[in-house]
């Protein structure tokens, strides 16, 4: 069978399975969870992972399987995003930290865009072993880079040579893509938001060992209980990751 036709044989599979999710005898009482799980479905926020590289854990989030994909189960991805939410709430209303963590292609800048907005700190390239852990070293870090930034501003970097310029130039840029999104954090943040689990277990596992709250985007290949508010959705859709960002943003305001 040609692939354009496999293709839309697919997705005309999946589509039918996941249309039974927003039936009305199938969700949340009111016309307002209707509306937003419709949304949800829109945005993409069912579809997992291929079902070979699932993780058995997620079983309890997952309406079911079409064409060897698994599909998230929207009621029970709506319930998940709503607990994460209130709990940011709650922490917002004691002034609390998030460090917003988002280090893959397109999700990087609607992630840097969302904590500038915010006034939060943020991490968008590989997450720095010890960043937590190894916290006080990297204030030192952090500092060095705030002393390259005064510098800057101040014209200083003119009165060195072209070739110490041009090294230091270099240093300031690497610092500035290492630290530059928690170059104001002073302490430890108080919540991590991860948009990616999977490619951020490293910042989950220094986060629970350093006492941080964790609220993570967990697809379908991602064990939910690493993180302690878990929500069940697709994570590589650009349009799933920007519908969540969007209902986390509105919480702030």
């Amino acid at each position: 069978m040609p692939i354009k036709k496999t293709i839309k044989k697919e997705k005309k599979a999946v589509k039918k399975v996941t249309e039974k999710i927003i039936k009305k005898d199938n969700i949340v009482d009111t016309k307002e969870n209707e509306k937003e799980i419709e949304a949800m479905f829109k945005a993409g926020l069912h579809f997992g992972h291929r079902s070979s590289k699932w993780n058995p854990r997620i079983k309890p989030y997952l309406y079911g399987i079409s064409n060897n994909v698994h599909i998230f189960d929207l009621n029970k991805t709506y319930e998940k995003l709503m607990e994460a939410l209130n709990f940011l709430k709650e922490q917002i209303k004691e002034k609390k930290t998030v460090l917003f963590i988002g280090t893959r292609g397109p999700e990087r800048e609607l992630v840097k865009k969302l904590a500038i907005d915010l006034g939060m700190p943020y991490v968008v390239n590989k997450w720095i072993g010890g960043t937590f852990t190894n916290f006080k070293e990297v204030t030192k870090r952090i500092k060095g880079l705030s002393e390259l930034q005064e510098k800057q501003k101040k014209g200083e970097f003119d009165s060195y040579t072209k070739k110490e310029r041009v090294q230091i130039e270099k240093e300031y840029e690497k610092m500035l893509i290492k630290w530059g999104g928690i170059k104001d954090l002073e302490r430890l943040p108080d919540i991590i938001f991860v948009v990616n689990a999977n490619h951020n277990k490293l910042a989950i596992k220094e986060a629970k060992s350093t006492g941080i709250s964790v609220v993570a985007i967990i697809d379908t290949n991602v064990d939910p209980n690493i993180v302690d508010y878990p929500i069940p959705a697709n994570d590589d859709a650009i349009t799933s990751i920007a519908y969540i960002l969007d209902k986390v943003k509105k919480v702030f305001n």
